[in-house]
């Protein structure tokens, strides 16, 4: 804190022990020594303050921080759910009816004549 020098302290406890006496000099520098470690911890908790103070600043940052990108991704995942849902909506609405489907599949299963289906067709009766 202060720049004194051995010497300069040497000068200034001759120079107490003269003006205060031998009698009260112990009391004296008690009492100083307590006010110099009150001051050193008064000035401990202020800077502790301060860099308390530092450490909120940048937490409300990275809070900030982390809820736009959360913010962020959210809004994309909204966005693929509405697409998803559009898409699954417009091809309900292209789908035809059960009835229909069920037709479709009859149709599918009876083989042409004359076509390669027909051929598989024999082979799996042939095997049943």
């Amino acid at each position: 804190m202060f720049d004194i020098s051995f010497m300069e302290l040497l000068v200034i406890s001759i120079v107490a022990l003269i003006v205060i006496g031998p009698e009260r000099l112990p009391a004296v520098a008690r009492t100083v020594g307590h006010l110099y470690g009150r001051c050193r911890n008064f000035v401990y908790a202020i800077r502790t303050d301060i860099h308390n103070e530092m450490r909120m600043e940048e937490l409300k940052k990275m809070q900030s921080s982390v809820q736009e990108t959360a913010q962020s991704i959210e809004d994309s995942v909204q966005q693929g759910v509405d697409h998803l849902k559009t898409v699954v909506t417009d091809n309900k609405s292209e789908e035809t009816s059960p009835a229909d489907l069920a037709s479709q599949s009859t149709n599918q299963a009876r083989p042409i004549p004359g076509s390669t289906d027909a051929a598989q067709s024999n082979h799996d009766q042939d095997k049943k």
